[in-house]
């Protein structure tokens, strides 16, 4: 499915020194992210927002058609540029083979330009938006308590929450899809807090056909839907039935597992093997990861992160890197066969076909992926240990040679040896303390 980079952080412009300018400091990345195998980036919201006490996230939508265009909410530009810096940058990204999702927000909205009084309930509420693009204006009805549907699912904080089931609101939402796709160059959407509000709407943008240079496509699509296994796939069943273009969803239950194992030293690798992860049930609806901007400022990964890294590069689903871990930590270590970039390349080259787990015990994890088409497959094993460990194992390779292509231990910078199966495809494999090796056979 390829490699998505997230391609911000909480607060990025601002810690970078890039305040609207965010744009063209990624985009001064693409060819690199391109070269080392990233096939997407997930960008913020792009929208005008509210912008109270200082630039925003754009996670406090206001003017939905100002990307960056009008001078409104005490500036022209978004925290992260210009209209021209947005579409030069998705140009870029797709000259050199990336698609681009934007990050789509419309559970709630902020920064008013003044309050009414709601008949319904007679509370009086920041309802009334008149945005200079003049497009997609919102008045007390847009918003529950309305005249179509009193409540929809959860809200953020008092922010007023969008009433889809108005015609109006529907009607424009997936307008403002179509721009998005057909006119700004978006390929897909990030779908924010999709707890707030029906799963059906999700599935009437997931159904936009969008035209673009000639072209009919259908947007790529994934959730946040921050909860237990079941919920999210309760929530995938429910957005997906009868659609031909499902959408995906983020596999929280797995970053935390991926947390615990990275952050407590000696947590037992059995726990991979679990049924409680969205890539365990449903593998082709998941989008995995390590970090968000979100999760990242609560609840970090600290120790050993490149364990998570390996695991989600080499396995099914559609693996997601956080900017920050790979430009502002030193993650990507490109050129190396110690970082992401080289497991980027695994991914892509590599890692396909059905996923086997060949041993498991409490500090060792050997999986094999089978290959497909011109993927030839890999085994990765996961040390857990303090010193190097490996076990004896059956492949699907007989009589073959497998070259280690990534590796990484704590404290040690041994390198782990290439090794050739026997007739039966077995042979031993090994990977460095508290770290792992990716080894790939032979052509």
């Amino acid at each position: 499915m390829g490699v998505m980079m997230q391609a911000f952080y909480w607060d990025c412009p601002s810690a970078e020194g890039w305040d609207g300018q965010w744009w063209q400091f990624v985009a001064a990345h693409i060819p690199d992210l391109a070269r080392v195998g990233f096939t997407a980036l997930w960008l913020p919201p792009v929208s005008k927002a509210a912008n109270i006490n200082g630039p925003s996230m754009g996670y406090d939508p206001y003017d939905y058609y100002d990307i960056g265009t009008f001078d409104q909410k005490g500036r022209t530009a978004t925290w992260f540029g210009t209209e021209t810096d947005l579409r030069e940058l998705i140009r870029s990204a797709h000259a050199n083979g990336l698609q681009v999702y934007a990050d789509f927000v419309f559970n709630h909205n902020s920064g008013a330009d003044s309050a009414r009084v709601n008949p319904i309930d007679g509370q009086t509420r920041w309802t009334e938006f008149t945005p200079a693009s003049g497009r997609f204006p919102r008045t007390w009805d847009c918003f529950h308590p309305s005249s179509y549907e009193t409540w929809d699912g959860a809200t953020f904080g008092d922010l007023p929450d969008l009433c889809h089931r108005n015609p109006t609101v529907y009607t424009e939402l997936l307008k403002y899809a179509r721009w998005l796709l057909e006119d700004v160059g978006f390929d897909g959407f990030r779908y924010d807090m999709v707890k707030g509000y029906g799963a059906w709407i999700i599935r009437a943008i997931q159904e936009v056909r969008a035209v673009r240079d000639g072209n009919v496509f259908k947007p790529f699509g994934v959730g946040e839907h921050w909860d237990s296994d079941r919920a999210i796939l309760d929530w995938l069943a429910e957005a997906n039935a009868w659609s031909d273009n499902p959408v995906a969803a983020f596999d929280f239950p797995l970053r935390y597992v991926l947390r615990d194992i990275c952050d407590g030293f000696g947590v037992g690798l059995e726990r991979l093997i679990t049924d409680g992860t969205i890539v365990a049930q449903q593998p082709t609806k998941a989008v995995t990861f390590v970090e968000n901007h979100d999760v990242v400022r609560n609840d970090p990964v600290t120790t050993d992160k490149m364990l998570a890294y390996a695991f989600i590069l080499t396995h099914e689903g559609y693996p997601c890197v956080f900017w920050h871990d790979y430009v502002n930590l030193g993650l990507a270590e490109d050129g190396k066969p110690s970082g992401v970039a080289a497991l980027v390349r695994l991914h892509e080259d590599h890692a396909g076909g059905d996923t086997t787990v060949l041993h498991v015990d409490h500090d060792l994890y050997v999986m094999q992926r089978s290959g497909m088409g011109s993927q030839h497959g890999l085994v990765l094993v996961l040390n857990n240990r303090g010193e190097w460990n490996g076990a004896t194992v059956r492949t699907q390779w007989a009589d073959h040679e497998l070259r280690p292509h990534a590796w990484r231990g704590r404290d040690d910078v041994g390198v782990p040896n290439p090794k050739r199966t026997n007739s039966q495809g077995i042979v031993d494999l090994w990977a460095p303390p508290r770290g792992y090796a990716v080894y790939v056979p032979s052509a």
